[in-house]
């Protein structure tokens, strides 16, 4: 089979599509044939080693797993003997972050692992970026318990998380401001953003209303910047470490203290989270954000366009055309 492969760290160039053997299903596993899945920032970090500390999980000198690609849509080519709950021909969509695999035409899943059926009303396309940005924010969500009512600021709409964010908070009856740069105002609130702030015009953090939540999906604030957008007892969400690596520290600390503090929502994925995207992708409440898609063969560009960080939403890999 065609997968991409990178066997050293490094630039996009390092990876290249090549054939390798095909791997089979067996025990409780599921072989699926790949029809679409991402490049997305994961992959890039786990390609370049960026931050350098990733190497103790990834390989010190050269990368363990050698065929990234975290989430997939296909069919399932075939079932190990213990499978009882996928059968061949079914379309499915997934999500892996341990074993990766997705770059490729085929890979295995475990039956029980972060794997679900495919919504009749979506193509393979549409599937496969369903998964990776939307549970860094379901796990953010739930992480603050944000509920209908509350009044949510997203920083970074138009990206993987922040696409996810706005539409999965409207769906919960959730009043979002959401942040974005000019060309995609209306993108954002279709989306379903109550309000959206042009951040080439002004700067939010200067914004007189006060929220409940203040979710920075791209990590591209801080806060301290943030702190007087929050209401007295307000949260700080934010997708990264944030300068110094301060905000793992302060959501040890703040909670601890009266006033606004930071939430850090370590994300969990299982079938519950699989089904949950699948219902709420049927119901039309949630759709994936594409913004390019790159045939297999045209990965490298896929990364390179990925790591100008201009990407709306979600870059796809067409595997298998429909």
């Amino acid at each position: 089979m065609k997968a991409a492969v990178h066997t050293r760290y490094g630039p996009p160039d390092v990876v290249r599509v090549v054939d390798v053997p095909t791997p089979t299903a067996k025990d409780n596993k599921v072989l699926v044939n790949v029809h679409a899945t991402t490049v997305n920032r994961t992959d890039c970090g786990f390609r370049g080693a960026k931050p350098f500390f990733i190497r103790v999980f990834t390989g010190l000198v050269r990368p363990r797993v050698t065929i990234l690609g975290n989430e997939f849509a296909g069919h399932v080519a075939a079932v190990g003997p213990a499978v009882t709950s996928f059968a061949v021909g079914d379309r499915v969509f997934g999500y892996d972050d341990t074993a990766f695999g997705a770059h490729a035409q085929y890979l295995t899943i475990r039956e029980d692992a972060s794997l679900a059926k495919i919504p009749a009303n979506l193509t393979y396309a549409q599937a496969a970026p369903a998964t990776e940005g939307s549970h860094y924010a379901l796990a953010n969500i739930k992480k603050a318990k944000i509920r209908a009512g509350q009044r949510v600021l997203v920083n970074g709409a138009t990206g993987a998380i922040g696409s996810a964010a706005v539409q999965l908070l409207a769906s919960r009856g959730v009043h979002v401001t959401a942040v974005c740069d000019t060309a995609y105002l209306e993108l954002v609130r279709g989306l379903g953003a109550e309000r959206v702030i042009d951040r080439t015009v002004e700067d939010f953090t200067q914004d007189e209303q006060t929220y409940d939540v203040v979710f920075d999906a791209v990590g591209k604030s801080s806060f301290g910047r943030c702190r007087r957008l929050l209401k007295p007892r307000g949260v700080y969400l934010s997708t990264d470490l944030g300068p110094g690596a301060q905000n793992p520290f302060l959501a040890v600390v703040t909670p601890l203290l009266p006033g606004r503090s930071v939430l850090f929502g370590f994300p969990r994925h299982d079938q519950s989270m699989m089904n949950d995207f699948k219902e709420l992708m049927e119901s039309g409440m949630f759709r994936p954000v594409i913004d390019r898609s790159y045939l297999l063969a045209e990965i490298v560009e896929a990364y390179r366009y990925v790591e100008t960080g201009q990407k709306v939403g979600n870059v796809v890999i067409t595997v298998q055309p429909d």
